[in-house]
Parts: structure tokens; sequence; C-alpha cells
């Protein structure tokens, strides 16, 4: 096809009709190529595609409905316009099924009439190809989009697999003492993660910290996190001197803090540290920024335990207070640590209202894991807008 001109490919027997349309199209600033029988209109077609026909309707051999149909065979896209001086209603709806452009009535008395209808024909007919162009554009960035998801759905579960074989394999137990977890992920791969251990054979140690965003980058300093941890305890002797327990829930939270910052991983966490000596079961705990605050359950009562401090990895400077507190040996509690993805569970309008409902909640279950987490809702996988991990350490005496 002509880049410069539409070509048009004119078919009538009438040679007078024929060639004052062929004159006046041309004129107008088409190229026409005439013809006087349909079939070899047809057989020119073959291998001279043009933009489009217009055809007498009443002629020898082949009728225009059926120079109609021939044409869409050839060139399916190829628009079709009809003109007749003898069809009634009966052969326009008939040559409108069959897909013709328009349909005009001889005599023509202003030929410019079928120069509008080319025009409008050829414009309908660039408006469908730049549609098709673009589905199929559309298409194959849905094809790629797709694939990408893919790829970024194995990445998730690659990372989810990765951030569950480091979280504890079983519950810890020391004594009467026992502490678990569960972790419920939410829709995107983030942040929330628990760990627990003996220390020294005598030091029961556990935190949560949830690592801000969501994606690779916080999963990837979950992992970091824990190898950390590992290497302070190793390295450092963090909570292997009886001398410096008093010390160390700080000392390993400043380490911690100092090392992130110095990663520049352009994230932060917020966590809650904790440890317990088995010989005098006193616990030393440390809150970095976190909500909710840890919920003691004893003797029927709930209540929050104290403690503030500064997230970690923000402030080079920030300090943190340690918080202690005498826990009973001979008597049942029950310890228990959210991330603040539960609060997104909760129906309560405000803050303070979460807290009372999730208090509340506690009262009636805390020492049921299970249940706690079946009344907030937490048994589905992949659901939540936002993990939700939660941390539990019981002293289970009879």
């Amino acid at each position: 096809m002509s880049e410069s001109k539409p070509q048009l490919l004119v078919i009538d027997d009438d040679a007078v009709v024929r060639q004052g349309i062929v004159a006046y199209l041309e004129d107008s600033g088409f190229e026409v190529q005439e013809e006087a029988d349909g079939n070899r209109a047809l057989e020119w077609l073959i291998d001279h595609p043009v933009d489009l026909v217009v055809t007498d309707f009443k002629m020898p051999g082949r009728d225009g409905l059926s120079i109609l149909k021939a044409v869409h065979d050839i060139s399916p896209d190829t628009p079709v316009i009809l003109i007749s001086g003898i069809g009634g209603v009966r052969d326009v709806i008939e040559a409108l099924r069959l897909g013709a452009a328009d349909y005009l009535v001889k005599p023509l008395a202003d030929v410019e009439v079928l120069v509008l209808a080319i025009n409008r024909a050829l414009e309908r007919t660039l408006l469908m190809k730049e549609n098709l162009a673009y589905r199929r554009q559309l298409e194959s960035a849905n094809k790629e989009l797709r694939e990408y998801v893919r790829v970024l759905e194995r990445d998730h579960q690659a990372g989810r697999r990765l951030q569950s074989k480091l979280l504890p394999r079983k519950p810890v137990t020391v004594d009467n003492l026992k502490v678990t977890h569960r972790i419920y992920p939410s829709l995107y791969l983030s942040g929330d993660f628990i760990d627990y251990g003996l220390v020294s054979n005598r030091y029961l140690s556990f935190y949560l910290v949830d690592v801000s965003g969501h994606g690779a980058a916080p999963a990837f300093v979950t992992v970091w996190l824990k190898q950390l941890v590992r290497h302070y305890m190793r390295e450092r002797a963090v909570f292997s001197d009886p001398a410096l327990f008093e010390e160390d829930s700080v000392r390993l939270l400043k380490l911690i803090n100092r090392d992130v910052i110095k990663s520049q991983f352009d994230t932060h966490m917020t966590c809650f540290s904790g440890v317990i000596d088995t010989e005098t079961y006193e616990m030393r705990y440390v809150v970095g920024g976190h909500l909710p605050l840890p919920l003691l359950l004893m003797d029927g009562e709930v209540q929050y335990l104290p403690g503030k401090g500064k997230p970690v990895g923000i402030f080079e400077d920030a300090e943190w207070e340690g918080e202690v507190i005498q826990l009973p040996r001979d008597k049942r509690f029950d310890l228990v640590v959210f991330s603040d993805g539960v609060l997104e569970t909760l129906s309560a309008p405000e803050l303070i209202d979460k807290e009372n409902q999730l208090k509340k909640v506690v009262a009636r279950m805390g020492r049921r894991l299970d249940e706690i987490s079946q009344v907030l809702g937490l048994t589905q996988e992949f659901t939540l807008q936002d993990d939700v991990a939660i941390l539990h350490v019981a002293n289970e005496v009879n």
C-alpha cells in the first residue's frame, strides 16, 4: 500500500459511471485502480492489496455481495463500500450484515458523498488497526508482567522459606520455662522475626523484631540479624558473665543499632529483647520502639509491662533503659509479645481501645497460643496486610 496516497479499487461494469467516479477520486487525492469485471478485479486484488474497495451492487457475473465476501476472504481488514441503483432495504441489511463499510444509492448527486464515506471508512479501519496494535502491545506487556509476577512470587516463596528455616524449629524448655512462637505471614514478604535459646546453660534469651518495610530488603535484614546476634553471643560474650547480666540486654541492643546503621540497609526495626536468669528467675528486657508492649498474665490478671526506647537503626547515639522484673518460680505466668501487625486485626478504632481489646483476649486465652491466634483471625496464611508474630514465654508449673 502507498504511504502517501490511499489506494482504492473501483469495480463497476458501467464505463461512464466508473470513469466519472475514478476521475473525481483521483482529483480528491486517491490512487485508483478501476475494473469492469468482478472476477478480474478479484484476481488483481490478490497481488495488489489496496486500502478500500468500491463496487457496484448489480453486475453481470459477480454481484456486489459476492465481491464483498470474496474481498473479505482475500483481505479481511479491507473495507468495502457498495453502490446500488436498485437495491432495497433487504439488500442494505444483508450488505451491512456481511460487513460492508457503507452502502450508497445511485445516482450519486454529489460524488463528494462517496469521498466522505471513503474517508470515514479509512479512518475507522485505521482506528481498528491502531486498537489491534495497542491490544497486542498490551497483551505482550501483560505477558511480561505475568512472568515478572511469577518471578516475584518465586522470590517471595524462596525468601519466606529461608526465613522459616531460620526460625526456631521447636519450643525451648528449661526447667518449667517454655518458649514458643507463631508467625502468620502477610501477603508480602516482610520483616517479622523471632528467635530464642539458652545461653551459657543459664540464660534463656529471646527477642522479637519487626523490620520496617516489605519485600526482600527487610527479609534479608532478618536473616542477617540472626547471624549478627549469634556473633555477639560468641565473640562479644553477651550473657556469658553473670556479673554483666544487668548490662548485657542494653549492650546487645547498642551493638545491633551500631551495625544496622553502619550497614546502610536504609531500614530500621522495632524490637523487644528479653532474657531470664533460670537460676533466679529475674528477667531483664529492653523495648526498642515496639508496640504493643509485652503482656504478662499472672494470678488471673493481665498487665502491660513498662518500657520505652527508640527504634533500632536510626540514631547513632540512641540510649535504651533496661527494665527488670522478678518472675515467680513456683507460680504460673505467661508472657505474650505481639508484633504491631496484630493491631490491624483488632476492630477497635483507637490505639488505646485496641490495646484494651488485646489485653482482654490474652486474659481469656493467654495459656493457649493457638486459641489466641484463632480469636484474632490468624489461622489463614497470606491474607494479612502485615505479618503477625507472637512470642510466648510461660512458666508451666502445676
